[in-house]
């Protein structure tokens, strides 16, 4: 008989290596045929539900690494929720509707020009549906589990319905207005934007200083002076109305040596303009507040004839400039506000396409606003109005979608007002609990600054925009032709908008004071796409059985404080009064190694595709847990090859577990826990001390703080220590003692407590798992998260081997010295002498544990402190070592070096304690012998 036969050596089927590339598809699959999704959803039938409410991606194109960190967050929280004694049900979704998709189909060479509104619209929802089809299986990929077979997307006629119906629940409120004022206008696209439609780029603008002629200064000012005003879009002047001042601040009215005319300038910015201009000498005339240039009129630098009026505003700052600012209402916010105040004409010589009109004058006719600027600074030159002409840089807003530069300009739009209802959207914020918390003041100064919200847009692809026109041209919006439109979208879709004339589209017999001759028309703008995606917390989570409203959480990146978070609320406060969410969590972007953008003309860019197909969707869903999507997120291949190292050892340390339990039914070999080892006892305690930290982790959605746990768990804990020390016991003793299986008892339960644990975060590895342990449930997915136990005395134990922890570091110290000496080889080769004082003695005494053998040396000997040599080593005041090489003999079996290696005469080999294990579990090994 061999040695080796006497040994318990752990053996097991499952896998060093995952293969997860294929595997995780087989995997997969099996899910789908067993719906393990439905399973865990029938499972939760009757208990507490949470309801993470899925932001819909934009169904354009393969998912990129920000899909999959998304993703893969939101399954993290369902699935943990799910094993964590909630409903727990995830519906995802997608935003279908906007310019991009018509774009795309532009690039693919459909014509739109030859086909009709609704037939173009027909050939957008087929391709936006074709991206949904390609998201999903990228998605599915990643192992994210939900109602996938019937998921929400915006174009849905029932989705549809109700962000009409949304959009009438504003309008009874009066909400809802039309207005002509400056908005984010896209001329590469043709349409206005929303704030969360436009992202901001460093540009380097002209930046123009010139003076304005007072024609009339109230008996304030002389005819010979000039208001110096200052703008960085002088492409705009020939739409200019007035002058804004400050009524608080000082003006001075200064005259530059050797020229006649004079120049108002705030006070505080004299000097500094006066270098700028090359006055080397000047004279103050006179000071005046700002309150005093009130209806001081110039004449508009192109046109003598149109006169410019000076007025007061609050916007108006010292920072740069004169103190005095070019004020042209059709172009900007500000500027629209102060005009409006002044009753002056809204002004905008420029078209959708950003070309500027007759209005402008012959010189500016058919001109691109940008060329416009040089014309501008040309003329002003020409008519000695300029002082000083420099470039700016600044930030400027951009077309996220196309990458061009926006212009501020005032059209007809539809707005949303959010002034009418700030207070309630404020106050409903403090209901909700932010991740991290500095989101809540983000979104607060988000809501508390923004201007009322541009829902209209000049595209076709898109939820039209439910108002009909009466025969004197005004709008029609009641609670009966929103309902009688919402109804048509259910069962036709919103195409019908598109397909039936506006008489067909209201409700029979329907009759309006400002139609009396029954003839009326229809809006041909459609709404904002965040009022689609913004409706969604009606068009889903009210709409659907199985969710509720409010949600429990929103989950985006950061950008959706001025996107999804922004819109959906607007919409939930107006429509019900409250948020839409309980929690928001936010997170960073996704960037490269060198924390750059990632981009395709960069080349920079990581698709998880490549990750999965390389090494697989679980070191993307592992890397996922180890980083703090809080902020931004570097990524890079090496990040993910470091990841599957991490991967690696859990892996591994789960197949030692496995290995040396294959053996331990729990229904038949589980020693209870006041039974087991002392040693055994403390790990116990360990997992237990784990598992809450786990659940807790995944409770505050701290997935970085998982990872870390998890990590030093496996590392530390397990294979710097336990299982270290397991060796020497489920090896070599009995199979069936009590040692030994109250040992594999923990062994076996840190195994399904990993399970079931990382189930959330590794699915296809705990699913492969499972199949290796003897648990009742089908699937690692169906079982619940395992239970924190106490016991009495887990405070005193964890203490006790806390400080054996610092003393064995000490051991392991002397050990490695003794190495380097060449005094000893292995661990096993060394006995360790430790002259300890009476508290190291009585810590030792209390673990009750084979001090020896946790160490793993062949001898230990315990001494008093006082009886330490010269050459016992002082590591600590309260302890001296000894390291020196074992007295005996290499027991084969255990390999140990031992002094009673040969002191049964049947095995003479063989120490004393594996000569009568073998002896008891092996007694044909008398008559056979043993060989190595």
């Amino acid at each position: 008989m061999r040695i080796k036969e006497t040994l318990n050596l752990g053996k097991t089927k499952f896998p060093m290596r995952g293969n997860l590339p294929v595997r995780e598809l087989e995997r997969q699959n099996v899910w789908e045929e067993n719906k393990v999704y439905e399973k865990r959803q029938k499972l939760n039938e009757g208990k507490p539900t949470f309801v993470l409410h899925d932001g819909p991606p934009y169904a354009n194109g393969n998912i990129h690494m920000g899909h999959a960190m998304n993703k893969i967050s939101k399954d993290f929280i369902v699935r943990s929720k799910s094993m964590m004694g909630f409903r727990s049900p995830y519906v995802p979704g997608w935003d279908t509707h906007g310019l991009p998709i018509e774009q795309q189909l532009k690039k693919a060479g459909v014509d739109r020009k030859s086909m009709s509104v609704a037939e173009f619209r027909e050939e957008c929802r087929k391709y936006a549906l074709k991206q949904v089809d390609k998201q999903r299986k990228d998605f599915k990929r990643l192992g994210v589990a939900g109602e996938w077979d019937n998921p929400y997307v915006t174009l849905d006629p029932t989705f549809e319905a109700q962000e009409v119906r949304v959009f009438g629940k504003m309008a009874e409120r009066g909400l809802i207005y039309k207005g002509k004022k400056p908005v984010f206008w896209s001329w590469s696209s043709e349409s206005a934007l929303a704030e969360a439609e436009v992202e901001y780029h460093d540009v380097t603008s002209p930046s123009a200083f010139y003076g304005e002629h007072v024609i009339d200064g109230k008996g304030v000012l002389d005819d010979d002076t000039y208001m110096v005003v200052w703008t960085t879009t002088p492409w705009t002047i020939p739409g200019s109305e007035g002058i804004t001042v400050d009524k608080d601040f000082d003006y001075s009215v200064v005259q530059p040596a050797g020229d006649k005319r004079k120049f108002v300038i705030a006070t505080d910015l004299v000097e500094v303009n006066a270098e700028r201009f090359g006055w080397e000498k000047f004279e103050t005339l006179k000071t005046v507040k700002g309150s005093e240039l009130e209806y001081v009129l110039t004449e508009h630098p192109f046109n003598p004839e149109r006169k410019l009026v000076t007025m007061l505003g609050d916007f108006v700052t010292l920072d740069s400039g004169t103190g005095l600012v070019h004020t042209a209402p059709g172009f900007g916010e500000d500027d629209f506000n102060v005009g409006m105040q002044y009753n002056l004409d809204i002004f905008v010589p420029v078209d959708d396409k950003g070309y500027l009109t007759a209005e402008a004058g012959k010189d500016f006719e058919g001109v691109f606003y940008e060329d416009a600027n040089q014309i501008s600074l040309d003329k002003l030159k020409a008519a000695g109005l300029l002082l000083k002409y420099m470039p700016l840089e600044h930030s400027y807003p951009f077309d996220w979608r196309t990458k061009k530069p926006i212009i501020f300009r005032a059209t007809p739009q539809w707005f949303a007002s959010v002034d009418k209802i700030r207070s309630e959207i404020l106050a409903a914020i403090d209901d909700v609990q932010f991740f991290p918390d500095w989101g809540q003041k983000r979104l607060y100064n988000m809501i508390r600054d923004r201007g009322d919200w541009v829902i209209s847009r000049q595209r076709v692809w898109g939820v039209p925009l439910p108002i009909f026109y009466g025969e004197d041209g005004e709008a029609i919006i009641t609670k009966e032709t929103v309902e009688h439109v919402a109804d048509l979208f259910e069962k036709n879709g919103s195409n019908i908008w598109f397909q039936k004339e506006a008489k067909e589209l209201l409700p029979e017999g329907f009759t309006s004071e400002h139609s009396p001759n029954g003839i009326f028309t229809k809006e041909t703008d459609i709404m904002d796409v965040w009022f689609d995606s913004g409706s969604s917390h009606q068009g889903v989570l009210a709409a659907r059985e199985n969710l509720k409203y409010p949600s429990d959480m929103y989950l985006e990146g950061s950008d959706q404080y001025r996107g999804w978070f922004n819109s959906s609320l607007i919409t939930s406060v107006a429509v019900s009064g409250k948020a839409p969410y309980k929690q928001v969590l936010s997170q960073g972007f996704t960037l490269d190694g060198e924390g750059r953008k990632m981009s395709k003309s960069l080349g920079n860019t990581i698709v998880p595709e490549k990750v999965i197909k390389q090494m697989g969707a679980e070191i993307i869903r592992l890397w996922v847990l180890s980083v703090d999507t809080s902020a931004d997120v570097r990524v890079s291949m090496d990040s993910f090859k470091q990841i599957s190292e991490s991967y690696r050892k859990i892996r591994n340390t789960v197949r030692f577990l496995l290995a040396n339990t294959t053996d331990f039914d729990p229904a038949k070999n589980t020693v209870a826990f006041d039974d087991m080892e002392a040693l055994d006892q403390y790990m116990e305690i360990r997992i237990n001390k784990f598992t809450k930290e786990v659940l807790d982790a995944y409770a505050t959605y701290s997935f970085m703080d998982i990872y870390k746990k998890l990590i030093n768990f496996v590392t530390v804990d397990l294979s710097a220590f336990y299982l270290d020390i397991a060796k020497d016991v489920v090896y070599i003793e009995s199979a069936d003692s009590r040692k030994r299986r109250s040992m594999q008892t923990v062994l076996y339960d840190v195994a399904v407590r990993l399970t079931k644990l990382l189930t959330p975060v590794l699915p296809h590895t705990t699913e492969e798992i499972w199949g290796y342990l003897k648990e009742p449930e089908e699937f690692a997915q169906l079982a619940e998260m395992p239970a924190v136990n106490h016991y009495n005395n887990e405070l005193e134990t964890s203490k006790n081997f806390a400080d054996f922890m610092d003393i064995r570091s000490e051991v392991f110290k002397a050990l490695e010295k003794a190495r380097n000496e060449k005094l000893i080889g292995k661990s096993f080769e060394a006995q360790v002498v430790l002259y300890a004082s009476d508290n190291v003695i009585q810590l030792l005494e209390k673990l009750h544990t084979d001090v020896r053998q946790a160490l793993i040396v062949s001898a230990l000997e315990v001494k008093s402190l006082s009886d330490a040599p010269a050459e016992a080593e002082k590591y600590t005041d309260e302890l001296s070592i000894v390291v020196r090489h074992a007295k005996g003999e290499v027991c084969p079996r255990c390999r140990m070096i031992k002094e009673d290696v040969g002191s049964d005469k049947d095995f003479p080999t063989l120490c004393a304690s594996c000569a009568a294990i073998v002896k008891a579990v092996f007694p044909e090994a008398v008559t056979a012998g043993l060989e190595e």
